[in-house]
Order: C-alpha cells, then sequence, then structure tokens
C-alpha cells in the first residue's frame, strides 16, 4: 500500500520505467523468434508484478479523491485510518502532530495497518484527522429468515 506522496511519486516513475522495460524485452523476444505463446510465458510473471504496482497508484489515486471500500465488521480499519491521512491530505508528520507523538510512531502504525491499537487511539486518530466516522448495524438473519 502506498502511504505517502513521496512513495506514489516513486511508483508512478516506476511504473513508467518497467512499462518501457516490458515493451523493450517483448519486442527482444520477438526479434529472438518466439512465438506469442512462448513470449506470453516469459512476460506474464513480469507484467504481473507491473499491473500489481499499477493498481497501487490506481488506489492511491482514489484515496486522495476520496474514495473508500467499505469495511466488515472492521475488518480493514487500519487500512481506512491510512486512507482518511491520505484523502485529506494531511502529511504523517502532521498526524504526529496533532496526535503528539513522534513521526515514527504514525509510520510505525501505519507499517501495521495500526493492528491491535486501543479504540481510544483509534478516536485519537479520527479526531485528529477532523473525521467523523459513522457506523451501521445489521444482524444477522431477518424475522423472514427465522420463520421459515
Amino acid at each position: 500500500m502506498i502511504r505517502n506522496e513521496n512513495e506514489y511519486q516513486e511508483a508512478v516513475a516506476r511504473l513508467g520505467e518497467e512499462r518501457r522495460r516490458l515493451d523493450e524485452h517483448r519486442e527482444r523476444l520477438k526479434a529472438a523468434g518466439l512465438g506469442a505463446d512462448e513470449i506470453k510465458r516469459v512476460i506474464d510473471p513480469i507484467d504481473s508484478f507491473h499491473m500489481q504496482l499499477k493498481e497501487e497508484v490506481e488506489s492511491y489515486e482514489r484515496l486522495k479523491r476520496g474514495e473508500f471500500e467499505e469495511i466488515d465488521n472492521l475488518r480493514g480499519f487500519g487500512q481506512l485510518l491510512i486512507a482518511l491521512r491520505i484523502a485529506k491530505g494531511v502529511s504523517q508528520r502532521e498526524l504526529a502532530r496533532r496526535l503528539g507523538v513522534h513521526e515514527s510512531q504514525v509510520s510505525r502504525d501505519e507499517r501495521n495497518e495500526y493492528y491491535g491499537i486501543t479504540l481510544e487511539r483509534a478516536m485519537r486518530v479520527l479526531d485528529g484527522l477532523q473525521v467523523h466516522l459513522r457506523t451501521r448495524v445489521e444482524m444477522d438473519g431477518s424475522a423472514e429468515a427465522m420463520t421459515a
């Protein structure tokens, strides 16, 4: 997951370089006389890495636009906190300042996707980002399902 603008810029640059290298590699294989199926077998693993990087870049761009995935039973809550920081345009350094902690603490928390944080700490992060989180509870099994 791309967590800041520097990582994003590096990923975009790497994506361009990888695309160029991939195209050059494909042309060399074609010039060496390999058929389409053989080229595909050679290129697929490299292309898979390229596609993964492209998805990460696109995901970061969606977060910057404020587009979030829903979370289910708090799974993905840590990623949501990171996404909210990105969408608000707040750096890790600025969030650390708002929380009164060292920047390395925010970096470590995000690297671990806030795994194991307390509810109090989560609320402090949400407050520091000036975000209001609303939840909806859905009970499993409706009255119709219970009578059927």
